[in-house]
């Protein structure tokens, strides 16, 4: 099988113009078949503030009614996702920006309504990877966006983290796939006022007592949900570093 990297970026990375201009260097020199899947919930966060919209957070995944998905499509569909394939062109990349709706390649569902409502908020029930195949095979690099749609053509909004993993787990009967989670810290953290206390393998006892103890919260639990849950359902490797170690080796190993 060929190699597809999937790689996920969010944090501050995708906010801040420098980091961001960092992460594109490295992302356009690592070469063969690429799907980048990027997030943006601080863009978000700061544009609703603006407009008078409370944003809520639980769990790291973002509650959404009608306005809040508003919001987010306006910032993840367009702001961003539009300036990372802009930015890609500019490196010599052939970027397509897409989100879920687009060439039906990814089919979501309303998240259940448990002990939260997250309102309009998707879980993916299927990847096109037949869509995804294509698109690769003609040289483009698809660079998704966390907007997914349903059957009935209700906009969703997803977590990115989740995405990335699925469309993952999606292309690994097609490719050999690695999934890589890519942010500001160097991986996962012990403590997380030290950027240099990186938990280098991580497996899914460690990762259920570091969450009961609270050194693993808010948005790394949806990052290590899709890690391990990824890796369990064919994904060959999954990392988690940041824009700096992005072409080596180093962060948190995620492993069953």
């Amino acid at each position: 099988m060929e190699k597809l990297t999937v790689i996920k970026v969010g944090g501050a990375v995708v906010e801040d113009p420098e980091a961001l201009s960092s992460f594109l260097d490295r992302f356009s020199a690592i070469g063969g078949n690429l799907i980048l899947v990027h997030g943006g919930g601080r863009e978000a966060t700061r544009t609703a503030s603006a407009l008078g919209i409370e944003s809520r957070m639980i769990e790291g995944r973002r509650v959404t009614d009608a306005a809040m998905l508003e919001i987010v499509t306006m910032v993840y569909a367009g702001k961003v996702n539009k300036g990372i394939v802009s930015g890609l062109r500019g490196r010599g990349c052939r970027a397509i920006g897409l989100t879920g709706a687009d060439l039906n390649c990814i089919t979501s569902v309303r998240k259940p309504v448990a002990e939260v409502d997250y309102g309009y908020v998707g879980v993916v029930k299927s990847v096109d990877a037949a869509t995804f195949g294509a698109l690769i095979g003609m040289g483009a690099i698809p660079v998704v966006s966390p907007i997914t749609c349903d059957d009935g053509g209700q906009l969703l909004n997803t977590n990115a983290d989740s995405l990335a993993s699925a469309i993952a787990v999606g292309m690994s009967g097609m490719y050999d796939v690695e999934l890589v989670f890519c942010f500001e810290k160097k991986g996962v953290l012990l403590n997380p006022d030290d950027d240099d206390s990186v938990i280098a393998h991580l497996d899914p006892a460690g990762y259920e007592n570091f969450k009961k103890d609270g050194v693993v919260s808010g948005g790394m639990i949806p990052k290590l949900d899709g890690a391990f849950d990824a890796l369990a359902k064919g994904v060959r490797s999954v990392r988690i570093t940041n824009a700096v170690t992005l072409n080596g080796y180093s962060g948190t190993t995620i492993s069953l």
